[in-house]
């Protein structure tokens, strides 16, 4: 059963057909059940809060519609395609502009990077696409990136490194198990909302533990 048919809200039903087509063949870190999932955790957020709800339901949808990443570094991609399709959408160009300045801020950039725009619904969504970043989820996601970028999984002579600029953390070939630190584990204190705040400190434990193991693990001890 589809997820959010019973909004009624045609733009919805053809936004989703619009990033399911669109991702179809995407990194499976971002694909379209990475979308799903940062919706749903968006709905399950925006419950406790006050908020323009149809502008969280189609940032959450189109937040990673073009994902810099695989575009050579251009951030200007998704915002255009997502401005082009809402446009042809006939949605509001005020729910468009809100969107796209979501799109353009939800990213943690090196956690050095400061929000030229601030809104509630940025807050729910980007704690909804944080949550997915983190947990069990957020493990297998950083792995199979990590492969797909043919990173080592871990080399203790690399060490973490914290103070990134922007573009550091763009570039970083780093191992993956430095992304714990250099991201997944600073999630749980970045949170916006008391929800997803609750939701991030299981997932955070959880990297935790596994990390603990993995050492073990390498180190011969477990």
């Amino acid at each position: 059963m589809e997820f959010f048919i019973q909004t009624k809200m045609p733009v919805l039903e053809n936004t989703q057909n619009f990033v399911k087509k669109q991702l179809e063949n995407a990194e499976s870190g971002h694909d379209w059940f990475h979308i799903e999932r940062v919706y749903k955790n968006a709905l399950l957020i925006a419950k406790e809060e006050t908020c323009l709800i149809e502008v969280v339901q189609l940032a959450a949808l189109l937040h990673d519609i073009a994902d810099s990443k695989f575009h050579n570094g251009d951030e200007t991609v998704g915002p255009r395609v997502a401005r082009d399709f809402l446009t042809k959408e006939n949605v509001a160009e005020e729910t468009i502009n809100h969107v796209i300045n979501i799109i353009k801020n939800i990213s943690f950039k090196g956690g050095n990077f400061k929000n030229n725009f601030h809104s509630k619904e940025l807050e729910i969504v980007q704690d909804a696409d944080r949550l997915d970043a983190i947990g069990a989820i957020g493990i297998a996601r950083t792995f199979n990136y990590g492969g797909f970028k043919n990173r080592a999984i871990y080399n203790p002579e690399i060490l973490t490194n914290l103070s990134m600029s922007k573009e550091e953390y763009k570039n970083s070939t780093a191992p993956t198990i430095n992304h714990f630190y250099e991201k997944l584990l600073l999630l749980k204190d970045k949170m916006n909302t008391q929800t997803g705040k609750k939701i991030a400190q299981k997932r955070h434990d959880f990297m935790e533990l596994y990390l603990e193991q993995f050492y073990g693990e390498w180190n011969g001890i477990i």
